[in-house]
């Protein structure tokens, strides 16, 4: 089939994503513990290969992935999971379906072929299993839990103490302590129900959670000594803890990030703000100076 020019190079840059992605799937596969996901991502590889040479057909020529894409993603399907990972990347070829239609009229069964390769991967995917997305309950319990607490505690002492050392270690205690009981808990709840979950494992993803956020809203008050620029640190850390890790389970999960989002920042900064004004009006009350 003769082409266009411009349907031509199109067709090339379908050829590009495919055997780019056949790379990275091949390597995740090999890397992947789990025997039933290796074989779900090995087999997403293969129809990315297949799909390459269906486009080739029409171009007869070999196109060379995009080696800087096929590292960037499999690094992050590594630091972040090959959940997150296949499923960003999945995100990414959205933007391109737009173009199938535009070289219909020269190849029929480009939107065909394509739609019916974009639900078999679909399909896949959902039957992705991985263990932190198992335990992102427990994630999001000792995030959301410290984010909420802490950032009212903080914005309560600063008013209250008025002195980075002492609303620092105000805040440690508070945390650390607040970190063991809720792990305590989250193991404790885990063990009751039935949820597939491990209690020992669950305690430990809500405790690492809540120390992490712990450390990096009360690190401002270490390292700078004017305490309301310190809280202003702290409450924008927040936010954007809560962006990213919204923003991950957004991807990973495929639910909304604004709604989650909205949410879980709305209630943090709120009650930072409660505190705030609570903090004011019990050093007035009990008169302290600090």
């Amino acid at each position: 089939m003769q082409l266009s020019q411009e349907v031509h190079n199109k067709v090339i840059e379908f050829q590009r994503a495919e055997i780019t992605e056949h790379h990275i799937y091949k390597r995740l596969a090999k890397r992947i513990k789990s025997e039933e996901n290796a074989k779900i991502i090995d087999q997403i590889a293969e129809d990315e290969l297949r799909h390459y040479n269906g486009w080739k057909k029409f171009t007869n020529e070999e196109v060379q992935p995009r080696w800087l894409i096929v590292w960037f993603y499999y690094i992050v399907s590594v630091v972040f999971g090959f959940t997150f990972g296949v499923k960003l990347m999945e995100m990414g070829e959205e933007g391109a379906q737009k173009n199938y239609a535009a070289i219909a009229k020269e190849i029929p069964e480009a939107i065909t072929y394509q739609n019916e390769e974009n639900a078999h991967e679909q399909k896949l995917i959902g039957m992705l299993d991985e263990e932190r997305l198992r335990y992102a309950g427990s994630v999001v319990l000792g995030l959301n839990d410290a984010l909420v607490e802490l950032t009212g505690a903080l914005a309560g002492l600063t008013l209250a103490l008025q002195d980075v050392k002492l609303i620092a270690l105000s805040g440690l205690i508070t945390g650390i302590a607040a970190s063991l009981s809720m792990a305590a808990s989250e193991y404790l709840s885990t063990r009751s129900e039935d949820t597939g979950k491990h209690p020992v494992r669950a305690a430990v993803y809500t405790g690492i959670a809540y120390i992490i956020t712990v450390t990096l809203l009360i690190l401002p008050y270490l390292l700078f000594t004017n305490y309301y620029l310190d809280l202003a640190i702290s409450l924008t850390t927040a936010v954007i803890i809560i962006a990213i890790f919204n923003y991950y389970i957004s991807v990973a999960k495929g639910e909304s990030f604004r709604e989650r989002f909205t949410e879980m920042a709305g209630l943090s900064l709120s009650v930072a703000a409660f505190s705030f004004v609570i903090g004011y009006f019990i050093r007035i009350w009990l008169g302290v100076e600090v």
